[in-house]
């Protein structure tokens, strides 16, 4: 016998509300999951090719939120043994012999199910850019030795590149205002654009150039100086340049070699280093000094004599020689920094990362001292003998000898060369990470290269996220209809 009208009516309404409520459940659980369940974790490799080191980093992010949110933490950073790529011009091979061993130690980081996944990259600065302006058939023979490693490791590997000074900077910058927070917000359950955002300058000091980038007060009147992005919605305009033969490693090379410039031609050459301490002596060859593209040579020098090094500790005269590095005659206008190079005023809150850091560091001056400060120490440092050097920092052998010449360059090209004063050097934070990260491009490399900064802001997940609470609602007020239409249906048969 089949059902009556009535029947039916009421069987319709409690499948309506059944179906209703199952789907609000499953809609629940939908959420549920999304905020409850851990997130697949996609990696990255960005291999950091400097003139003086190669470094390794490992990047981790939530797979499901790779494109909006950019939730990126460093996972590894491992040092090379050995020196830079560019130092194996004569053997290319060994360049990507190299890289095996911070290699493997990612790869045992990383599952080995997503290995194939993971995106590699290798990126070469300033000691890269000297061997090609120098020879460029070796740089391109040791690109293809480190490209050819990578390529049968069994990485997703991007590719090897020289990068251009301006992009070691703009990366940098990038690098910085993203992990502090400067470009995109977690706040509230959603991603938003900071309102009160003090974007930070980025200050490099590598071991062949330095790299100034920040966004200045007004326009940025020269366009070769100029890198436009969009990330997040926003545009920023930022003013960068690169110095090549302006870092540390090349500035030190420069300074002996202007020193020893008149003793050469002597038959037994030996110069006084105001910037080595009192006390210290070395005998050095001439070769390597010279072999630098930074320095200028004549023909008529015999490269294979030693040269005499002897200490004198006088910080003076050691600020008016590496004052002689700098052509500041060139700069015609007020918005000069060095060299004829266009630079607006300084502006901003300023970090000051690689061997601004490791110099301050060991000289323990990062704590944002003032800046009577921190010269009055670098200069009794300077001034102490060399016997006492040693002895008061054992193991450090490597870079003791030229702290001082270090320290009192970044003062020079900090103030002479970037033109900081003294009310603007409190800017100035000297750090080696930010926000539990390394500062450096190989983040901001790394994300410009798989698009993971969008260029407009990120608006999929806070979309989702209300379409699916919207929805629930929705099918919870169906469900109670459904219910109540059934219970009516119910009392009027009842009654009838």
């Amino acid at each position: 016998m089949g059902l009556s009208r009535k029947e039916r009516v009421f069987v319709a309404l409690l499948g309506i509300a059944a179906a209703s409520g199952l789907t609000m459940l499953l809609l629940i659980l939908v959420k549920a999951t999304n905020v409850f369940l851990p997130a697949d974790t996609k990696f990255g490799i960005v291999f950091d090719a400097g003139s003086s080191h190669t470094s390794l980093f490992v990047y981790q992010w939530p797979a499901n939120k790779e494109k909006d949110t950019g939730v990126v933490s460093q996972t590894l950073a491992c040092q090379i043994e050995g020196p830079g790529i560019s130092s194996y011009a004569s053997d290319p091979t060994q360049a990507g012999e190299s890289l095996k061993s911070c290699l493997e130690e990612a790869l045992a980081l990383i599952p080995q199910t997503q290995h194939q996944e993971t995106p590699t990259f290798l990126g070469a600065t300033a000691g890269m850019r000297l061997l090609s302006q120098k020879n460029s058939s070796q740089a391109r023979d040791i690109l293809a030795a480190v490209s050819l490693t990578l390529n049968k490791s069994p990485v997703d590997f991007w590719g090897a590149e020289i990068l251009a000074g301006q992009d070691e900077g703009a990366f940098g910058w990038i690098t910085i205002n993203y992990v502090l927070g400067m470009l995109l917000k977690y706040s509230s359950g959603q991603w938003i654009l900071p309102e009160d955002r003090m974007l930070v300058g980025a200050l490099d000091l590598g071991g062949a150039s330095t790299q100034i980038s920040f966004v200045p007060q007004g326009p940025i009147l020269n366009q070769s100086n100029q890198v436009t992005f969009r990330l997040y919605g926003a545009n920023y305009s930022v003013y960068t340049h690169s110095y090549l033969c302006f870092g540390r490693d090349q500035v030190l090379i420069r300074l002996l070699a202007e020193l020893a410039q008149v003793r050469l031609n002597s038959s037994e050459p030996r110069v006084q280093h105001p910037c080595y301490h009192s006390g210290y002596q070395a005998t050095l060859s001439l070769a390597p000094v010279y072999e630098s593209p930074c320095v200028h040579t004549t023909d008529s020098l015999n490269l294979t004599q030693n040269l005499t090094v002897e200490g004198t500790g006088n910080p003076r005269d050691c600020v008016a020689a590496l004052r002689n590095l700098f052509n500041s005659s060139s700069c015609k206008d007020q918005d000069c920094a060095f060299n004829g190079v266009y630079q607006p005023p300084v502006y901003g809150q300023f970090y000051a990362f690689s061997n601004f850091y490791y110099t301050f560091h060991f000289l323990n001056l990062t704590s944002r001292q003032p800046l009577n400060i921190v010269n009055d120490t670098i200069w009794k440092f300077c001034q102490t003998p060399w016997e006492l050097v040693e002895t008061s920092y054992p193991g450090q052998e490597r870079w003791l000898r030229d702290y001082c010449a270090s320290g009192l360059y970044i003062l020079v090209l900090l103030l002479e060369g970037y033109k900081f004063s003294e009310e603007t050097w409190p800017n100035i934070q000297f750090q080696k990470q930010a926000g539990g990260m390394d500062i450096g491009w190989t983040l901001g490399y790394m994300l410009n290269l798989t698009g993971m900064i969008p260029a407009e802001a990120p608006t999929q997940w806070r979309a989702q996220s209300y379409s699916i609470w919207t929805a629930g609602v929705v099918f919870a007020v169906l469900t109670l209809v459904a219910i109540l239409g059934a219970a009516a249906v119910q009392l009027f048969w009842t009654q009838d």
